[in-house]
């Protein structure tokens, strides 16, 4: 092992996805990096989570909790989460071969970059004629606010604190509103670092929900920023795109 290298926590919340998270592990050590602490958080799964997680105990970290959402699941991991480098990966999604390298060349480049992003490919779920499942691409990757697509240092959350555990969606909305406030170091790349896999259990699903936290994820954005300097001040543009390089 290369102790030079950062440690980096990938902090995965898993809820019913026993037939995905075996692939999303092995996305994960397909990154050919030494330093990694990877933290399966187990949100009151009811089918064979509990099974698949444990055949890979020599290299992950395995907790059970009630269910209480993404939010709280990934609070629990970034309590446990000893990285220099926090990343996230959810257990029905999955990371392309090159993201680490990707990503980590940014930072070691510019080394006042907190965050580094990088675009996501959506995968679509079809039923073969042989009764296999199969994901193919689908659209173009493209840039949104999703956690799996990023890199964080650890001084991110030192100073934003956790996620919100009233928003069991968009709390990851809520996150990237803080962090454009606080004017935290972010830069977006060409490179696709997520694979996103569209399946009939996706939480985000619930679209009546999606909107109404979504809105609600900015409303509590607009009420920090009134109370801060009398009415909403505009945010900073924090994201920078990369045209010059791309690892695809």
């Amino acid at each position: 092992m290369n102790s030079h290298l950062p440690l980096i926590s990938v902090i995965v919340p898993a809820y019913n996805t026993a037939a995905f998270l075996t692939e999303a592990i092995h996305s994960i050590q397909q990154q050919c990096y030494d330093q990694l602490e990877i933290i399966v958080i187990d949100d009151g799964s009811t089918d064979e989570t509990w099974e698949i997680a444990k055949k890979f105990n020599n290299i992950l970290r395995y907790v059970y909790q009630e269910n209480q959402g993404p939010a709280v699941a990934r609070n629990t991991g970034l309590k446990l989460a000893e990285g220099e480098i926090i990343a996230f990966l959810d257990a029905d999604d999955l990371w392309p071969e090159n993201k680490l390298s990707s990503q980590l060349a940014y930072f070691n480049q510019e080394p006042s970059l907190e965050i580094v992003m990088g675009r996501v490919q959506y995968l679509l779920r079809e039923n073969t004629t042989a009764g296999e499942v199969k994901f193919k691409e689908f659209a173009q990757p493209s840039i949104g606010v999703n956690l799996g697509a990023g890199l964080f240092k650890k001084s991110v959350f030192d100073k934003l604190g956790y996620f919100d555990p009233s928003l069991r969606q968009s709390e990851d909305v809520d996150l990237f509103m803080r962090i454009r406030e606080a004017g935290i170091s972010m830069a977006t790349i060409e490179a696709v670092t997520l694979y996103y896999r569209i399946h009939g259990d996706n939480i985000t699903r619930d679209r009546t929900e999606q909107k109404t936290l979504f809105l609600k994820a900015l409303k509590k954005s607009l009420d920090r920023r009134r109370q801060m300097e009398g009415i909403a001040a505009t945010l900073p543009n924090l994201v920078h795109i990369d045209q010059t390089k791309s690892d695809n």
